[in-house]
């Protein structure tokens, strides 16, 4: 396993950089890809066996001499244009001998028919179709989904959950709703696990988080932090749904991100929508524990402290 290749595509933005340090922390060779002329700036860990190839992901003989004698693609692009860049990492690490694909997926159950249907996954899902579609064709190429729900330290940090900062709160469907959060730093243990366990994860649907949490328990928390009062408003997932797809028809690129976030809410802490992963964990085959209260209560007082 010491020989291990493991390719990331993107290694920016706020996973990325989480993702990388996990990986740099085993004996895999690790290459991060990134587009030519993106202006993408890698922050190299100064440990690891990393190198940065810029790459054509227009060009399939460059994706293909890229991917040449790697193992594990991890791919952590965001929702623009995903499928079509996707489609072409695919065709590639399928002609140049890849053994595992691990497409962006790190957020939402997009294996739930309700996520599906969601707009703002059609790229998710497409990709999820596409490499079902060519595993079938290609027996030694394979894939993993690996879903995590919430970016539990990011998105705590910038206010999406609850707002620690401004001590208020959008409580979705009353609060009381159980949603999976993970920290970033989690996911990448996950991907570590599933690329040094590749035969126990091969063409599966993974399932992980650090905790199961609502939003008035973290409230509770912050308030025994600081004793300050909260002001919270509270919305039905399926109005902001039907908001979301009416934002969706002005096609201004405010618009959009407001519909995007509208739509993860809906898959985060909608009924139906699966946001509660513990029924379905997979942390046991990954290696992963689980986060005790007083472990949540820290990381709360420490990013609050931080704000």
């Amino acid at each position: 396993m010491s020989s291990l290749h493991v390719a990331l595509v993107g290694a920016t933005g706020n996973l990325g950089p989480a993702i990388l340090d996990q990986l740099t922390k085993t004996p895999f060779i690790i290459t991060v890809l990134t587009r030519v002329g993106s202006g993408a700036k890698v922050v190299l860990p100064s440990v690891g066996n990393v190198t940065v190839e810029e790459v054509d992901y227009d060009s399939p003989a460059a994706l293909v001499a890229a991917l040449k004698n790697v193992d594990v693609v991890i791919s952590t692009l965001g929702f623009q244009s995903l499928f079509e860049t996707q489609k072409k990492l695919i065709d590639a690490s399928i002609d140049a001998g890849v053994t595992r694909f691990i497409p962006s997926e790190f957020g939402n159950d997009s294996a739930n028919p309700n996520v599906r249907k969601l707009p703002v996954f059609a790229e998710k899902v497409k990709t999820q179709d596409y490499l079902l579609q060519k595993v079938s064709e290609h027996p030694s190429f394979s894939y993993t989904f690996v879903y995590n729900n919430s970016f539990f330290d990011w998105q705590l940090k910038i206010g999406f959950m609850v707002n620690l900062k401004e001590h208020t709160a959008t409580l979705y469907d009353g609060g009381d709703v159980p949603f999976s959060a993970t920290r970033l730093s989690t996911i990448g243990k996950a991907l570590v696990a599933v690329a040094s366990h590749l035969e126990g994860t091969k063409n599966r649907h993974l399932y992980v988080h650090d905790t199961a949490v609502t939003q008035n328990k973290l409230i509770a928390l912050a308030k025994a932090v600081d004793g300050k009062q909260w002001t919270t408003t509270t919305v039905s997932t399926a109005d902001v749904e039907q908001n979301a797809h009416k934002l969706l028809e002005s096609g201004s690129q405010k618009d959009l991100l407001n519909a995007s976030l509208g739509f993860i809410a809906r898959a985060c802490w909608g009924s139906g929508y699966g946001g509660d992963f513990t029924t379905k964990l997979n942390n046991d085959i990954l290696g992963i524990p689980l986060m005790s209260d007083e472990e949540v209560e820290t990381m709360v007082r420490e990013i609050m402290a931080g704000l």
